[in-house]
């Protein structure tokens, strides 16, 4: 079995599942585990590095807008590997290799090679991703294995945090501007014991008016910018400290802004997120105020 991964997220279920070895390409945005960083890249990004977060939220719907792709797709190299199975996404066209592009592409390849397409929404969603990689590879034992411990994780948060008063919480998936979180992460924030006040499970992230959080008035700020690490993060967090009434939030008087590795975690739908989730349980835990007596 020859694996191509166009994901980050797919290449650590590949991972996860036991079958490293058997990835022979991944995508330029593929760093995780490390093991896998000597192997081709076949993608590349259109968008220029480095650019100010609004420029790349003006670039991503400019192009999206004409229907084009933000990433372009090494076809000579895919040829020369003649992988049987090749994972990518039509979920969205800001994460990776369009679906059309991806098609048009291996309808050209001799042998022929099989497209496993990931889009999942929610976690139970993302559960099933797993099975779906495994079940492709001729590995569906390992699949259950690796869904059966993740669940075990998100059961054990679940059952600490079932009993405790909710935090409210802003759950950013970018700064400049402001977007709420989508899909999995609001059940992530509600399996940790908060409440998001944007955000809806199993619905895109969101252009977030300004208004909005400060009319939740959150108890906690979440940061974690799609394909940032914590140190990118950080460079745009004084665009937040100059929003009106920033300071003024019970999140930031308490301070209870927390910024992660978006990139690392929240971001992709593999088994970290149960990493991710754990993180966020005990950011939650250390800004909860004590239970109002009766």
């Amino acid at each position: 079995m020859r694996i191509v991964s166009l994901l980050p997220s797919a290449t650590e279920i590949v991972c996860a599942l036991g079958l490293g070895d058997h990835l022979v390409a991944r995508s330029h945005e593929c760093d995780y585990p490390p093991e896998i960083l000597d192997r081709p890249v076949i993608t590349y990004s259109l968008i220029p590095p480095d650019l100010p977060s609004h420029e790349i939220d003006r670039m991503v719907s400019e192009t999206l807008m004409t229907h084009a792709t933000l990433y372009g797709l090494d076809l000579d190299l895919l040829q020369q590997l003649e992988p049987d199975l090749l994972i990518t996404q039509a979920l969205c066209s800001v994460c990776a290799v369009s679906y059309n592009s991806v098609q048009e592409a291996v309808a050209r390849l001799r042998p022929s090679t099989r497209v496993l397409n990931l889009e999942p929404t929610t976690l139970q969603g993302v559960m099933e991703t797993f099975q779906m990689v495994a079940d492709a590879a001729g590995m569906p034992e390992r699949g259950r294995a690796l869904v059966a411990a993740f669940q075990q994780r998100l059961e054990r948060v679940r059952r600490r945090t079932q009993h405790r008063p909710p935090v409210r919480v802003t759950f950013l998936e970018w700064i400049d501007p402001p977007f709420a979180c989508g899909h999995w992460t609001p059940e992530l924030v509600q399996l940790a014991g908060g409440i998001d006040g944007h955000g809806k499970p199993g619905r895109p992230s969101r252009r977030l008016d300004w208004n909005e959080v400060l009319a939740w008035q959150p108890e906690a700020i979440v940061i974690a910018c799609c394909g940032f690490t914590v140190e990118r993060t950080l460079q745009d967090l004084p665009v937040l400290e100059a929003m009106p009434g920033w300071h003024e939030l019970p999140a930031v008087q308490r301070g209870a802004v927390f910024v992660a590795d978006g990139n690392a975690y929240f971001s992709r739908p593999c088994p970290r997120l149960a990493d991710a989730l754990e993180w966020l349980e005990a950011q939650l835990e250390s800004c909860r105020a004590p239970a109002k007596l009766a």
